[in-house]
Order: structure tokens, then sequence, then C-alpha cells
């Protein structure tokens, strides 16, 4: 079975794939010092816990945060005797490699993104990911990945605004009954919310404009379906785009090896 790992800058999820459907999803907060002996005591404890029965025989990573994949690939090495693909690294292709200015380095999580989306959507789309940072990737007819937009996340955002303003509290992110608040958190709220609708459809709009056509968007993200209730710019939401991506790439290393 194949264990599908997406790092990202807050979480790290592992899934299990079991070659037809994913039979286990698990996240913990990703943390650079994890060991990769600490990671399977989690690991496996889940699975003992969920009485999740796998054979893990192959592996493969897909990290935004650099340090932590060293113990990643301990992790499979020593537990699963396995070699990961890691996305990004030489040695880990992808079926259209992307078009980007030479020398740009492409975020992992991106690239699978855009594999991920252009297998369920087709091409000419832009998929908006909600992360730790508010990503546009822009995926070409063929698959390709040729550029996006990088903007704060929400909750990045708030953190700021917080800091930066000692009288402003923290708040969660949710859509407020009204734009206009009657009081510090329904106005934080408010901002947060449509300012990020606003900045979605705008960018949006410029992405389509310069590509000269119609393009679908894919919204992905803890905080996708949160948005998708204040637009109906979003075609389809993808909770599992990243992991799907994954397989994909990991079946076309396999297959062109």
């Amino acid at each position: 079975m194949l264990l599908a790992i997406d790092c990202g800058n807050t979480n790290t999820v592992f899934s299990i794939w079991d070659g037809s459907r994913f039979i286990a999803t698990w996240r913990c907060a990703t943390d650079h010092k994890r060991t990769a002996d600490e990671y399977f005591v989690w690991f496996s404890s889940l699975m003992a816990m969920t009485k999740t029965e796998a054979q893990i025989t192959e592996a493969i990573i897909s990290s935004t945060v650099p340090r932590v994949v060293f113990n990643l690939r301990v992790l499979c090495g020593r537990y699963f005797d396995c070699r990961p693909l890691v996305v990004g690294k030489p040695e880990c292709a992808l079926p259209v490699p992307p078009r980007v200015d030479v020398g740009t380095t492409v975020g992992p999580d991106r690239l699978v993104n855009t594999v991920g989306a252009h297998d369920r959507h087709g091409g000419n789309l832009i998929v908006v990911d909600f992360g730790t940072a508010t990503t546009f990737d822009v995926v070409a007819e063929d698959g390709a990945y040729v550029g996006g937009v990088i903007a704060p996340g929400v909750n990045l955002s708030l953190e700021a605004l917080h800091m930066a303003a000692a009288a402003l509290p923290h708040i969660d992110v949710a859509k407020p009954a009204r734009a206009i608040g009657t009081n510090t958190v329904a106005c934080m709220q408010s901002g947060v919310y449509w300012g990020y609708i606003g900045l979605v459809e705008g960018v949006v709009r410029e992405v389509r404009r310069e590509s000269n056509h119609e393009m679908k968007v894919i919204a992905t993200g803890g905080l996708a379906s949160l948005f998708a209730q204040g637009t109906e710019l979003f075609h389809s939401i993808e909770d599992d785009l990243t992991m799907h991506g994954l397989v994909l790439i990991n079946t076309f290393n396999k297959e062109t090896a």
C-alpha cells in the first residue's frame, strides 16, 4: 500500500491508499524537530486504535517545509523499508513539467494540486488553495503549471492584525451575518471574510483577463467550504485534491520507471 504524506507549514497529513481508495487519513502539527521514531509511534498507535490493517510498501512526500523531509525519509526507510518519492526532487517526474522562469522553484504542493486538478477537471484551471498562504495555481490546457499568485493566508492575516493592533482580539474565521459590524469582533470578521472574497474574485478576474479565456476555478484547503458560501466563483471544492495528486504522481513514476 502507498503512504502519501502532505507536509504543509501548519499541518502534516498522512493517508494510506490501498490501490482504489484511501483507507485512513490522519494529521499532526508540522514540527521539524519531530524524529522518525516519534512519527512512527504516533502513526502506529493510530493504526492500532482504529484497527487499520495496512502493509506500507511505497511512499510519496510533498513538503513545503524542507527541514522535515529528512526525518520523513528516515521514517519510510527504517520502518516501511521503502525509499519515498519526494515531489520537487529530480528523481520524481511529473506528467507535464511546469513552464516557469528558468531557475524558479515551484512549491511541491502547487505541483501536486496541478496534477490532481487537471486529472479531474482538464486544463485551463485556477486552483485556489486556502492554506497558511492563499495560493492561486494556473493550469494550462495540457496540464502544466504555468504560474500563479501567492497572498497571505487568512489565519496569518488575522494573527498579523492582532499583533499589530493590541486592542484587537483573536477571532475565529466565520461568515458574518451582516457586512456592517456593530461590535469589534463582527467588524473584524466582516473585514477578513469579505476582504478575502474580494481578493479571490479580483485575482481570478485578472488571471482570466490575462489568459484571455474562461477558466474553471477549483477550491481546496481547510477554509474552502467556508469561503464558497460567499461567492459563486468556484466550480468545485476538492478536499482531497493534494492526496489525489500524490497518488497520480506516484503511479506515473511507477509506470515510466
